[in-house]
């Protein structure tokens, strides 16, 4: 049978209000923030592996993530890298869980399968001011609940606090400490900047979505 994987579809917000310097400047960033998701690590053999950063249509990306219960951290991720820097437009994101049957080369312009099909239709379907959404295989009513949560959180980050929450989401994180210590602020301050962003209820909440799903008898 083959894994189920995700595929994140996204487009930036407002994208005709920024210059194309500033879109150019945000599609490298998330090229950049989906290199990072490739080298997240779940033990010290198994890593998500290659994402196919893909741009689409001037302001659409695409990405898939290969342990699909990291899609929601990822989406954040990608998110998050774009909120620090309050010169660049947002973007939304669509997580699509499901199977892919093909991807042939090293973008995504002719791969194909249902979980491209779901992150697409997703996509199409957010309502005006909505930041993240999800669907296909095994998401609950009670995810969609989880992540209307995470969008109300979201949506108030400070560039400071989107950077932190940046830094800390890996599950290969370094520690709190260490990350302090990477962006020039005391223990203190990374603490203060988490709280505000609401960490500890959205390490809560990613906790509840990567739980692995229960084997049927």
């Amino acid at each position: 049978m083959t894994a189920n994987q995700a595929v994140l579809t996204g487009d930036l917000i407002a994208s005709t209000q920024a210059s194309p310097e500033a879109v150019d400047r945000a599609m490298a960033v998330l090229a950049a923030a989906a290199d990072e998701i490739a080298g997240w690590r779940l033990t010290e053999n198994t890593k998500v592996g290659d994402t196919h950063f893909t741009r689409f249509r001037g302001d659409g990306w695409q990405i898939i993530v290969s342990l699909a219960r990291f899609g929601l951290k990822a989406a954040l991720l990608m998110y998050a890298r774009l909120a620090a820097d309050p010169g660049l437009p947002l973007t939304r994101v669509a997580v699509g869980i499901s199977t892919i049957d093909r991807i042939s080369g090293p973008d995504l312009s002719d791969a194909y399968g249902a979980a491209f099909a779901v992150s697409g239709r997703a996509l199409g379907e957010m309502e005006r001011g909505e930041r993240l959404r999800a669907d296909g295989h095994g998401v609950t009513p009670r995810d969609a609940a989880l992540i209307a949560l995470l969008n109300d959180r979201i949506s108030d980050w400070s560039a400071e606090q989107a950077e932190a929450i940046a830094h800390v989401i890996a599950p290969d994180a370094p520690t709190q400490a260490a990350i302090a210590g990477r962006l020039g602020i005391s223990p203190q301050a990374l603490s203060y900047r988490l709280t505000g962003a609401r960490w500890p209820t959205l390490k809560r909440v990613l906790a509840a979505w990567e739980e692995p799903e229960e084997e049927m008898p």
